[in-house]
């Protein structure tokens, strides 16, 4: 299959939620038109762009021993995508993600690279250094985000085990992935009123410490660092 067409995908805000809905549990078709302040044949028409581009497949799953089957949906890919936009350089690139096989320590010696190179040549070649620095970067780049991917997978799995409140778990997803957030947001995020926001999150609490204060919300490092 072909590349998709990622920034076509990610161009609109609502694939964007629909996307970020996904990477917290499959869904079914309902279930993810609740989640979006849009129809249902607008959902369907996102959900037929992104299984076409390859960024997503359905499959159906029955409910129970008499409950009908549903349509589920999943993402497809396992990747990061890098993209540089500036009066000079329209770049992107792409790389799978795995499991991480090995950590090692990368040295990446930026004070190598040529600061003034002064003549053509010497502003090829610096150029030319930097993108094998570039190199290095993703490399480790890749390590980095295969083991995030790792992570988020096993926190995922053992939260919904243990715990099994979707809701809470939406939120520790968001809290992990961008370190902080208002209620307000998470509101807007979660398509969920913003009392419920806030008991959700002393639930949460109970069990991820997070510091509360008036509308922000974040994991507590040092109180979750005291509980190892």
């Amino acid at each position: 299959m072909s590349e998709p067409d990622i920034f076509y995908i990610l161009g609109n805000k609502v694939r964007r939620d629909l996307l970020s809905h996904l990477t917290c549990t499959e869904c079914y078709f309902s279930l993810l038109s609740n989640k979006v302040n849009v129809s249902s044949t607008a959902v369907s028409k996102h959900l037929k762009i992104m299984e076409r581009e390859g960024v997503l497949k359905s499959y159906e799953k029955g409910e129970g021993l008499i409950g009908p089957a549903r349509k589920y949906y999943s993402i497809a890919v396992s990747k990061t995508f890098l993209v540089t936009i500036t009066p000079n350089i329209f770049w992107y690139t792409s790389f799978d993600l795995n499991s991480p096989e090995r950590f090692e320590k990368f040295e990446i010696g930026l004070d190598e690279l040529n600061k003034s190179p002064d003549s053509l040549h010497s502003m090829v070649e610096a150029f030319i250094d930097a993108n094998k620095k570039l190199d290095q970067v993703i490399e480790a780049l890749k390590t980095i985000e295969s083991y995030r991917n790792k992570l988020m997978k096993n926190i995922k799995e053992r939260y919904l085990k243990e715990i099994g409140d979707i809701t809470q778990l939406a939120i520790l997803h968001y809290l992990l992935l961008y370190r902080k957030a208002t209620v307000e947001e998470l509101s807007d995020v979660l398509n969920l009123k913003e009392r419920e926001i806030k008991e959700k999150a002393k639930e949460l609490s109970k069990v991820i410490p997070l510091s509360i204060k008036e509308n922000l919300i974040e994991i507590n490092e040092e109180e979750l660092r005291k509980k190892e």
